[in-house]
């Protein structure tokens, strides 16, 4: 057996591998026994088959699945101890590559054409000068999680008077065109209305003010702007009889229930971040400005990476690629897209890649590992974000361990999860090389910067 490597030039090369009798022979024999101890054929008890009729119904399956066995082992072993960094996968060279005849032939030669990554350097020094964008945790979004917190905590009260958002209770009955009940009309008891969702302002504003057992005119078809579904409902009946409810009705009220928000007192601040860890409303406010710029910081970092990709990839400036092989492995790879798909998308793909090539220098250089606590921890810190935005900040150790544990258990989660853990950790190494050019920005200003 020899494998051979040819340059072409500095990021192609083909590599050559000649395969002889001997080299697989022994193995293709072995195989061949296999087959014959399960082989069941009419007329032979199992494993009885004669190796002869096994050899020749199975022969060339077996040389060739071998042979390619050999070859695969081989063209990577070679990769790997002569440390090519190669991109995409060996292709078959369309010109070199002889064609082959597993019927006859007891020597083959295969021929692949490898691209090779190109050779460059990468340098991070405090001249290198990267914004870095610090978002702004303002008292609005302090009182909205504050809000959020006490709403949570809030409860529904019986009250005498009618506020805006109120939920009302009581009788409904159809009015003749006289201001009357009407005989054989409409009555729904202890039907309930919300006049903050009338779309009528005159309609609504019938009931400011109202109190328990006062008894409101008002005109269901003009507060619900003729909605068959709303009308539907609060009347009880059919969508198909509203078109021809136009008259008048009086509500008797009967209950009045507003949701009370929570007190921002001991209970509440335990609930929000365990016990006792918050003792006053100002400690309370502090704590929440604390967790929301924590929120903010992967975001932060995020951004940076990106903008620190952009200052590396001008200083590397234009590399070197296998330009064909690349198209060749990626038409492959969106065979039913066609070739103008390649074409069109072929520089963004080398941007990608410019990146990626640049990333695992940086990686290695700054001895950039990821652990499996590493791994875990970043799943806890999502599960955590996912909480986070239903105002929960506060949760148990071994709720976000169940949950992160979970899912670690789906292979796309953990590498999403892993390229997560070395973009963190390359992040916090860049900024402590670079140039730090920080600006404070509010939230609205930094989702713009990705628009």
């Amino acid at each position: 057996m020899n494998v051979s490597l040819q340059n072409i030039d500095k990021v192609n090369a083909v590599l050559t591998v000649k395969i002889e009798k001997a080299d697989y022979q022994e193995q293709v024999e072995k195989s061949l026994k296999n087959f014959r101890q399960k082989a069941q054929m009419p007329g032979f008890r199992k494993g009885m088959v004669p190796a002869s009729l096994v050899k020749k119904m199975y022969g060339k399956s077996v040389l060739a699945e071998e042979v390619n066995k050999l070859v695969s082992e081989k063209v990577y072993g070679y990769i790997k101890d002569n440390d090519l960094n190669i991109l995409g996968e060996p292709l078959p060279n369309e010109e070199k590559q002889p064609a082959l005849d597993f019927d006859t032939m007891e020597d083959f030669e295969f021929v692949f054409d490898l691209g090779l990554a190109p050779e460059f350097e990468v340098s991070v020094n405090a001249k290198d000068k990267v914004p870095y964008y610090n978002i702004e945790v303002t008292e609005e979004m302090i009182n909205s999680q504050i809000k959020n917190y006490t709403q949570r905590t809030g409860k529904y009260e019986q009250v005498e008077t009618y506020q805006d958002k109120d939920m009302l209770k009581g009788l409904i009955a159809e009015l003749d065109k006289k201001g009357n009940t009407k005989e054989g009309g409409i009555q729904v008891e202890s039907a309930v209305l919300m006049p903050a969702y009338m779309q009528d302002k005159k309609q609504k504003a019938l009931f400011d003010g109202a109190k328990v057992n006062d008894v409101l005119t008002f005109n269901p078809n003009k507060a619900y702007a003729g909605n068959e579904a709303e009308i539907a409902s609060m009347l009880h009946v059919e969508k198909e009889a509203v078109a021809n409810l136009k008259a008048d009705f009086s509500f008797q009220v009967q209950e009045i229930t507003r949701f009370v928000d929570g007190e921002l007192n001991q209970e509440l601040f335990d609930i929000a971040f365990g016990k006792d860890v918050v003792k006053t409303e100002e400690e309370f406010r502090a704590k929440i400005k604390e967790s929301l710029a924590e929120q903010f910081g992967p975001d932060a970092d995020y951004k940076f990476l990106l903008d620190a990709r952009k200052v590396l990839t001008d200083k590397v400036g234009k590399l070197e690629f296998p330009d064909a092989l690349l198209k060749r492995v990626m038409l492959i790879n969106n065979e039913d897209k066609g070739a103008e798909f390649v074409e069109e998308n072929y520089e963004k793909s080398i941007e990608e890649l410019t990146w990626h090539l640049i990333k695992e220098k940086l990686v290695k250089e700054y001895d950039v590992k990821v652990e499996q606590d590493d791994v875990l921890e970043m799943a806890k810190g999502a599960t955590k974000a996912q909480f986070a935005q239903y105002g929960m900040m506060s949760i148990p150790d071994d709720i976000l361990d169940n949950y992160a544990k979970e899912m670690l258990k789906k292979r796309e989660t953990v590498d999403g999860l892993v390229n997560r853990v070395v973009e963190a950790k390359l992040a916090k190494a860049l900024k402590e090389k670079v140039k730090l050019n920080a600006k404070t920005v509010t939230v609205e200003e930094f989702n713009k910067l990705f628009e």
